[in-house]
């Protein structure tokens, strides 16, 4: 057996399709843009945000904006990453699911004004069903901060279930943080119940 069918037997992960635009009662979720810049970094410079996420540094400018729209905006990523907007097309967070080390991530932030209105949830829940239906048989990983609860209790809503708790650095918080580990399985997506 040579490099080449090893490379091809390892190239046969399915994939869900390229980003698509999704509808909910007040939101659209749509691929980002270049010109979603100025409203990525004036969401991910607030400190509330970043410091529940894992892989944004801080403080957080526009050219990092523009350096991360720039790989996600080439059209040659297999990954999700969802901009979350109002109707009036305002950029106000993200919803990603990506493939990391074999396996499908869930990942979300949204600016620290639109909390405690159900966007993420709205967000998320329209974000995971789509997914469910392109890839229905794939488990969706997530977690969340040990000091984030809000985030932990939306994903247990939808149907996530804890499977653990490690420690991950976090570029914001410049150090390691306890961090809860869970999982959707294939059909376990509470949309009944996460309204």
């Amino acid at each position: 057996m040579n490099a080449l069918a090893l490379t091809s037997r390892n190239a046969r992960i399915l994939m869900p399709g390229p980003t698509p635009v999704i509808q909910t009662g007040r939101l659209t979720l749509r691929p980002h843009r270049l010109g979603d810049a100025d409203a990525i970094a004036e969401s991910l410079s607030d400190f509330a945000v970043t410091r529940m996420l894992a892989r944004v540094p801080a403080p957080y400018d526009r050219q990092d904006a523009l350096d991360w729209l720039v790989e996600h905006t080439s059209g040659l990523g297999m990954d999700w990453e969802l901009a979350i907007t109002e109707r009036d097309d305002a950029h106000v967070g993200c919803v990603g699911i990506e493939l990391r080390h074999g396996r499908w991530h869930l990942g979300y932030w949204l600016n620290r004004y639109y909390w405690r209105q159900g966007i993420m949830t709205e967000a998320v829940k329209a974000a995971l069903e789509r997914f469910a239906r392109r890839m229905p048989e794939v488990a969706v990983h997530s977690g969340a901060f040990a000091d984030n609860p809000a985030s932990l209790k939306l994903q247990q809503k939808l149907g996530f279930e804890i499977t653990g708790c490690s420690e991950i650095y976090s570029f914001a918080r410049n150090t390691m943080v306890p961090h809860i580990e869970t999982v959707l399985r294939p059909g376990a997506l509470r949309l009944s119940q996460a309204a």
